[in-house]
């Protein structure tokens, strides 16, 4: 899978920040079209429009779409994947022809409406569903994630032993007397950022909330005038990077780091830990396999970071599917993604956490019981401030989803440019507290 697509729902759809224009808004059939109403008989042909181009390779939505067929045989289903999906899906949205089942790209909720068809009241699918945060607006759900992910550090379990590491650390001073350990004990590389990549940089946002526990994280944050300051979950997230480098705890040249190769060292020993999201895990286990290592050298821990003695682990939802606000067989479409979530066993086989609430956690997650750390969503924006931060974000000049703020910290950090680590995180307050004052008042 193109994994950059992957770990997209979990910080990059929340905080939609990319304006989307069209000429879709008018002569749309909606839900009240008794022909096409999404509570409807399903019947008809549908398309669904997905960024996972390896499972249509390797034949898996061909046996999902013969599965589905059994249960509404009135219903043909097709695939079609994209591999630039967030690039190309925006171009078809300016169209009223983007299928009928799509993963839903990045835009800001009030624009759900102008896409998507309205799957029903947010409050009725919240004793069945996780994940619901993100895609819903005015009381209204637009989209249900695929599945979801938590957020974490992956981590070679024959590399820590190796390395004479007894206890997953829960701290930073702990993570990085284990990094420290894994380059003294060992030839692998404790830490690698993928800084040339970029986007793994952003994987650490992941954990906003994490630290400190706090399900508002993102809107405090972005009420926050000085946020890189000690005691806030995003000085902890970019301090573990920027730390562990200056330390010479990662990869020796940055400028030359590639994320396929990766996969493959942190599956077969040569790299001991990554932070990304759980999304990856099975990637690592299959480039472990594929390379005569073993799957079960793959584990996954919580950011290095507790709250009086106890972890937390932020999880959120994948890309969401939704219906097409244009699709002439809506019931087909929400019938469909109906039968995937709750049905298909996609995400057992994906190793996600599934959506269907009452469905147990995967089993590459069973560290995480094992130390007792606590999962947790996050909650949506107040109403009126869904799109303070990434404005906010946007006016400072400030990536948080991006790598270019994060990479200029690890030049600093690696003596590639001027600066500390105090003068940085300054600079980043100066810049975030003036849009913050301006924006949030």
């Amino acid at each position: 899978m193109s994994t950059r697509k992957a770990m997209v729902g979990l910080v990059g759809l929340a905080a939609a920040t990319i304006v989307l224009t069209s000429c879709a808004g008018g002569g749309s059939s909606t839900g009240d079209d008794s022909a096409n109403a999404i509570d409807g008989e399903p019947s008809g042909d549908i398309k669904v429009i997905t960024w996972r181009t390896d499972l249509i390779a390797d034949g898996t939505f061909d046996e999902y779409a013969k599965e589905f067929q059994s249960v509404y045989p009135d219903v043909t289903v097709t695939f079609e994947g994209i591999t630039d999906y967030e690039g190309e899906m925006k171009t078809r949205l300016s169209t009223t022809n983007y299928g009928d089942v799509i993963g839903i790209p990045t835009m800001q909720p009030s624009q759900f409406e102008q896409f998507l068809e309205p799957l029903g009241e947010t409050a009725d699918f919240q004793d069945t569903y996780r994940f619901l945060t993100t895609h819903t607006y005015d009381g209204t759900q637009y989209g249900l994630a695929i599945g979801g992910n938590a957020n974490g550090v992956l981590y070679n379990k024959a590399v820590f032993e190796e390395a004479g590491i007894t206890e997953l650390p829960k701290n930073e001073e702990e993570f990085l007397a284990a990094l420290e350990q894994i380059r003294d004990n060992t030839d692998a590389i404790p830490l690698y950022t993928n800084y040339k990549d970029g986007w793994p940089l952003t994987q650490g946002m992941g954990s906003l909330g994490a630290i400190t526990n706090d399900p508002d994280a993102g809107i405090n944050m972005a009420e926050n005038t000085a946020p890189w300051t000690e005691g806030t979950d995003i000085y902890a997230i970019d301090s573990v990077f920027y730390d562990a480098v200056e330390a010479g705890l990662t990869e020796e040249d940055p400028l030359t780091t590639n994320w396929e190769q990766s996969k493959v060292d942190l599956g077969t020993g040569k790299i001991g830990t990554m932070i990304l999201g759980s999304w990856a895990i099975s990637q690592m286990q299959a480039a472990a396999e594929d390379n005569g290592a073993s799957a079960d050298d793959i584990g996954y821990m919580a950011f290095p970071s507790n709250l009086d003695g106890k972890q937390y682990a932020i999880i959120g939802g994948d890309y969401n599917l939704g219906v097409s606000k244009h699709s002439e067989h809506k019931a087909a479409a929400w019938a469909f993604i109906q039968w995937l979530l709750e049905d298909s066993g996609f995400t057992e086989t994906q190793g996600m956490v599934s959506t269907v609430s009452a469905k147990p956690l995967p089993d590459n997650l069973a560290g995480f019981t094992e130390e007792g750390v606590e999962l947790m969503e996050t909650n949506p924006a107040p109403a009126g401030k869904e799109s303070l931060l990434s404005d906010i974000s946007n006016d400072s000049q400030i990536d948080l989803w991006g790598p270019l703020y994060r990479q200029a910290m690890i030049d600093i950090a690696r003596g590639a440019a001027d600066g500390d680590k105090q003068s940085y995180f300054d600079e980043l307050n100066e810049r975030w507290g003036a849009s913050s004052e301006q924006l949030a008042g």
